[in-house]
């Protein structure tokens, strides 16, 4: 099948992929999601930049309105988590929810294609000994965004191309350029779209949850502090606790049940494991056996070693494994993905679960 639909979010890489995919020959369809309104890519400019690529380039231009879906499964979703005293990742839950999913039915329902593209920097390989399409880094790995596609299932995988994997971003720039993509110089986005249309995730955070004070508390329960809103706060924050202390003091739990933001040294903010709940094994099938792995926390952090334990799933928090360091790591987040590899090979990635109170 010639025809490919590529998301188009009205940036320089989305652009890149349609571009190259329209010169190889493909047949290319352009399909941008309206997730919200603002600025920002994904939003109403980034349509309007999306547009005028699909002008561009002489080919068709599909919008679809997601803002319900964007709303139900992104804001409900981040504002439920920050509520409940967890830092969620928005990106990998909309990849999956909002995105890909969505996007291969409306391009087979609607546009009789059964290949979707995007401008994401990472590798999808057809493993003929496995039967498995295994999700790896990005060649250039300081925009190797797997991390955020961790939970991509086998048919999203079997649906989708990354063009923008095999080359760098400065490529990809020279490229826009060489062809004169109206979005070849656009800026690089720099924060999540909900922080470039709100300003702040605080300022998007207080238009959803009302701020209460409270304590901000030691190991102990002795007050140190207040607060004006435990969403406000993150584990493993430093900066603006407004506590003067002999050493650096970190956001080491939030009790959003006793309104409570709980503090501690360096020392009580290392973990030497963790759980991890609805785990998607990406490359390889599920292990009954723990494996060596090297795991990120978050997406800017250092892969480090790790043995991989799976445990017993439920129907709450599905497949889940327990993470056990080499060595203690500072500010595990609940919320946050952990996602494991084997050297460039993701294997598998799921949520940080919260310690029992």
């Amino acid at each position: 099948m010639n025809k490919i639909v590529v998301g188009l979010s009205g940036g320089v890489d989305s652009s890149v992929a349609a571009a190259t995919l329209h010169n190889q020959g493909y047949e290319v369809v352009g399909l941008t999601l309206w997730l919200m309104k603002g600025k920002g890519q994904c939003c109403s400019d980034g349509m309007i930049d999306a547009a005028q690529l699909c002008d561009q380039l002489g080919i068709p231009h599909h919008v679809v309105d997601s803002r319900d879906v964007f709303q139900a499964n992104i804001v409900d979703y981040l504002v439920a988590g920050y509520e409940a005293g967890i830092t969620p990742l928005p990106c990998s839950e909309c990849n999956r929810a909002v995105k890909f999913g969505p996007m291969l039915e409306y391009a087979r329902t609607n546009l009789g294609s059964g290949k979707i593209a995007t401008g994401h920097y990472a590798r999808i390989a057809d493993d003929p000994q496995s039967g498995r399409y295994q999700l790896r880094r990005a060649v250039d790995q300081t925009k190797d965004q797997s991390y955020f596609l961790y939970n991509l299932s086998q048919e999203h995988l079997a649906g989708s191309l990354f063009p923008l994997g095999e080359q760098t971003k400065t490529e990809t720039r020279r490229i826009a350029a060489q062809l004169q993509l109206n979005t070849a110089h656009k800026p690089e986005s720099q924060d999540l779209c909900l922080i470039e249309t709100h300003g702040s995730m605080r300022s998007f955070l207080d238009k959803y949850i009302h701020a209460h004070k409270g304590e901000i508390v030691d190991g102990q329960g002795n007050v140190l502090g207040h607060h004006d809103g435990v969403h406000h706060y993150t584990i493993g924050q430093r900066k603006g606790l407004g506590i003067a202390a002999a050493q650096p003091l970190y956001v080491v739990g939030l009790d959003a049940g006793r309104n409570r933001v709980i503090v501690g040294d360096r020392d009580s903010a290392q973990q030497t494991e963790c759980t991890i709940r609805h785990v998607n094994w990406v490359s390889i099938t599920e292990p009954v056996t723990p494996i060596q792995a090297k795991v990120q926390v978050r997406y800017r952090a250092q892969p480090v070693p790790v043995t991989v334990i799976p445990l017993s799933s439920d129907g709450h928090s599905g497949s889940r494994v327990k993470l056990v360091f080499e060595q203690p790591q500072l500010c595990i987040t609940p919320g946050q993905a952990a996602v494991w590899y084997d050297e460039d090979l993701l294997l598998g990635g799921g949520l940080i679960e919260k310690s029992p109170s």
